[in-house]
């Protein structure tokens, strides 16, 4: 029986030796495609060539392409595991012409290769052509079908015709398209599936689609020929291997059977002794984890936005599924090694990013799992109420409330009611979902009182508001309206300089002065796409129609597009030194800092923030242009720019470009309102200050540039200098003098600690020789400053030690208010009297308005203040009166 392996190498090698050019899978992830969350065809990364933007430097293609199809119209999520066929992810052999064979070798090499080289009986192949269409005012495919007739073996009789739904391919409503031939196979016992082509039967399948692309959809949706043909050819890889290694189900594959293993040896229950709804879970997990593996390792990351979301549902449906296999610890991530085992050979990429894949995985059950258990039982609390009253629908806001709070997909949801006769009302789901988007939206922005913004003063009724700061910070215009709030004058100009908020960019700041009133601009928001300026006056003025000067303040304006230029090239850095899964997550650029939250699942290592910080500072010396241009959003993404995930942007955007030349590579393009530099010149010093996370896959790093890095730069200095004073040691040498004095420090720290505990333990017999007696207990109460606890407890375990029916009691008051208080107890109280230091320590820290506890013999517990201590005693001295006799 074939491979898997072998099966793909076939194929490759069989075009290869009729002068195809192998081209590696493009990534998963589409880097340069704003129309696809994921690439879900062979033919993506050819896209450009059928729509004549691009070109390749040969004219026969072929390749395995990593696929992935969870959204849109290939949406088969729920099918995912509970049928033989359907996949998240899967491989698409496919062939490619540009302008050179057409449809005569494409029919006769697709016949000799499953034939002849992988020997399928001819009479269980069946061939569609394209029957026509009225409307188009296309007739049949008579070419088509001659050819199938000619050149191959074929029965005559199971060349088929059928309408545009079946064979007639289109890239989208308009561009390029054309009739496609689909070859199915009958795989019924006796062979007699025919009429089961294209009724959607598992028992005839279509394993390979042969598209002839001659046509383009013009606007008015008419058709043109084109001047070249093209043909595209796509085969399920899954499906191929289940026919040739003659199996039922495409889990009985190669392709699957060692992930089924490695699960049965994780979760402890071999595939096959596993239940029917178990079996499906190991189904589910099999495909999610190899849909994550490459999904990652292409750039991709769970998220809440875009790609990111679809992710996170798909590791938390295979979360979900590994509790029906009674996994409630991190699993999946172990998964992955397997996956490089069986797919790092003909996808490398995969064996170079197992750690990170794995990292991440872990990562996003570690946060689930803390959250799952929970929701299962608010889940479960929604369905009993239910039933009680006799309904059987999830309302939207309760699915939203186990999306918000604990973090399950709706369509998790969907499932886990499905599973016991319920269903979402997903319609419901999505309002609550658009009323937090406008929540966040709001909380993010300065906006008007409802009940205050009726009362505009219009000036100039005529006048629109206009930004006008790229060019200009300093003009004569006029006051379009105005208000007061909370003793702020809030004024709209008829064209501004100030530039609002936005982006991540703060807002402008300056004066406003008019005839016989100058007014402070404090900031300058957004409401309602206008531009207000938040003005100080000194007293009440008199604002009137007339001519004013708006005068940006330069001192800030200036250094806040030093650092916003200077955030453009630190994204681009990030994502050449950590990987192209880096996007911006967020940004504050003001004048005196920058901050940038990105996309990445683990610390930024500080050789790699050395490299960061070095690559900048080289584009900073090279002095190049940034540029601006206005452009069509889908004409900017197609040439890479970058957008901030959750941003809005209209249909002209603006573009803003760092290269060295317009025709040269940029290095960073980015979409973007913001102000910048003209050249990277002008940003001086760039310097990182800090890295951190701020979330669960998000980091940060703040820096600084201009005179602000060269203030950061000589404070540095100075403090270098200062120690090398202090230690008489040279700057090269002070981190190792540092380390050895440290090293000195904990060694006498050490030797402070064994004299005090032995100094402590000496005067064991001095504390049992005070103890105070209660009946037949004997109470010690001693009470030290700033102890280590560790030490107390070990005075605690000398005391039980050398005494009987004894219980000590420690009292440490820490230097900020706070106490601790440790107990021991005689194992004879213990069995005897029942007395138990946790029980004993809880209560008087309870007193004391803390907490704490223990073991019976040995307990600790704190409190934030010792102000209850004569009551702590007072309770501790009762309760052994009371037991004792």
């Amino acid at each position: 029986m074939k491979t898997s392996n072998q099966i793909r190498q076939e194929f490759i090698d069989f075009f290869k030796s009729k002068d195809h050019t192998f081209v590696p899978s493009a990534p998963v992830v589409p880097h340069d495609d704003p129309t696809l969350l994921f690439t879900n065809a062979g033919m993506n990364q050819f896209k450009d060539v059928f729509l004549e933007t691009g070109k390749r430097s040969y004219q026969r293609a072929a390749n395995s392409q990593k696929c992935i199809r969870v959204s849109g119209k290939h949406n088969d999520l729920e099918e995912v595991g509970q049928d033989n066929y359907h996949h998240t992810y899967f491989e698409m052999l496919g062939n490619w012409s540009f302008g050179d064979y057409f449809k005569e070798d494409a029919i006769r090499w697709a016949w000799e290769l499953l034939t002849e080289v992988w020997g399928i009986p001819g009479e269980r192949l069946y061939a569609t052509v394209f029957g026509g269409d009225e409307e188009d005012g296309l007739p049949p495919d008579e070419e088509a079908e001659r050819l199938w007739k000619k050149v191959t073996g074929i029965n005559p009789a199971h060349v088929l015709r059928f309408g545009k739904k079946d064979n007639f391919w289109e890239m989208g409503e308009t561009g390029p398209c054309g009739p496609c031939s689909e070859i199915h196979i009958d795989l019924t016992p006796d062979g007699s599936g025919g009429k089961l082509v294209n009724a959607g039967s598992p028992e005839v399948i279509e394993i390979w689609n042969l598209v002839f692309i001659q046509f383009n959809r013009q606007s008015n949706g008419k058709l043109s020929l084109l001047p070249a043909k093209h043909v595209d050819t796509g085969m399920g890889f899954e499906r191929l291997v289940r026919v040739l290694q003659k199996v039922d189900s495409n889990y009985e594959t190669d392709i699957f059977k060692p992930i089924l293993e490695r699960i049965g040896e994780v979760v402890g229950v071999p595939f096959r002794s596993a239940n029917a709804e178990q079996q499906v879970a190991f189904q589910v997990i099999a495909d999610h984890i190899r849909m994550l593996t490459f999904s990652i390792s292409d750039g991709a990351l769970p998220s809440n936005e875009g790609r990111g979301y679809v992710l996170r549902r798909i590791l938390r449906r295979a979360a979900r599924f590994g509790r029906k296999l009674e996994m409630h610890e991190p699993f999946i991530f172990k998964l992955v090694p397997t996956l490089v085992e069986l797919y790092g050979g003909a996808f490398p990429e995969i064996v170079e990013k197992a750690p990170y894949v794995m990292d991440v995985i872990r990562s996003e059950e570690e946060s689930f799992n803390k959250t799952l258990d929970r929701g299962i039982e608010i889940f479960n609390d929604i369905i009993s109420e239910l039933k009680a009253k006799k309904q059987s629908v999830i309302p939207g806001g309760e699915a939203f409330k186990l999306y918000d709070t604990f973090g399950f997909p709706v369509d998790l949801t969907r499932v886990m009611a499905e599973e016991i006769g319920f269903s979402v009302d997903e319609d419901g789901f999505t309002v609550e979902m658009e009323k937090q988007r406008e929540r966040a939206r709001k909380a993010g922005k300065f906006t008007l009182q409802e009940s205050e913004a009726g009362d505009w003063q219009v000036l100039n009724p005529a006048e629109e508001t206009t930004f006008v700061g790229y060019e200009t910070h300093d003009l004569e215009t006029r006051i379009h309206k105005y208000t007061r709030r909370n003793g702020h004058y809030h004024l709209i100009l008829s064209e501004t300089p100030f530039y609002a908020e936005s982006g991540g960019q703060v807002g402008d700041r300056g004066k406003i002065i008019g005839d016989g009133f100058e007014l402070e601009v404090l900031d300058t928001q957004k409401e309602s796409d206008h531009n207000v300026c938040i003005c100080r006056a000194e007293g009440d003025v008199t604002l009137t129609g007339g001519p004013v000067r708006a005068v940006v303040d330069m001192e800030l304006r200036k250094p806040t597009t030093y650092n916003h230029t200077a955030t453009h090239l630190l994204h681009a850095a990030l994502r050449e030194v950590l990987g192209e899964h880096v996007r911006q997550a967020g940004s504050l650029v003001a004048p005196d800092h920058l901050r940038f939250d990105f996309t990445h699942f683990k610390k930024v290592e500080p050789e790699q923030l050395e490299t960061i910080e070095r690559i900048v500072n080289r584009q900073i010396r090279e002095d190049y242009p940034v540029r601006y241009e206005y452009t069509d959003f889908n004409a900017a993404k197609q040439r890479g720019a970058m957008a901030l995930f959750g941003e809005k942007y209209g249909d002209v955007v603006r573009v803003v470009s760092i290269a060295d030349a317009p025709e040269t590579a940029p290095v960073s393009l980015e979409l973007c309102g913001g102000c910048h530099v003209k050249q990277t010149g002008q940003i001086g010093p760039f310097v990182i200050v800090q890295e951190s996370s701020i979330a669960s896959g998000v980091r940060r790093i703040e820096a600084l540039t201009g005179p602000k890095a060269v203030e950061y730069i000589q404070r540095s200095r100075d403090v270098v200098q200062e120690l090398d004073q202090l230690l008489n040691t040279p700057a090269p040498e002070l981190t190792g003098r540092v380390k050895q004095m440290m090293e000195q420090i904990r060694g006498l720290e050490k030797q402070i600690q064994q004299l005090q505990a032995k100094e402590v333990l000496s005067r064991t017999d001095e504390f049992l020789a005070k103890a105070e007696q209660y009946g037949d207990i004997n109470l010690i109460v001693e009470q030290f400053e700033d102890q280590d606890v560790n030490l107390l407890k070990q005075l605690g375990d000398a005391i039980r030690q050398k005494s009987e029916q004894t219980v000590g009691f420690f009292v440490n008051l820490l230097p900020d208010g706070r106490v601790n208080f440790i107990c021991a107890v005689t194992d004879d109280l213990i069995k005897g009297r029942q007395l138990k230091a946790g029980d004993l320590v809880k209560e008087a820290a309870k007193i004391a308005g803390g907490g704490g506890g223990g073991q019976p013999h040995l307990a600790t517990a704190g409190a934030k203040s010792a102000d209850k201590l004569p009551e702590v005693l007072q309770f501790l001295k009762a309760k052994l009166a009371g037991a004792g006799k």
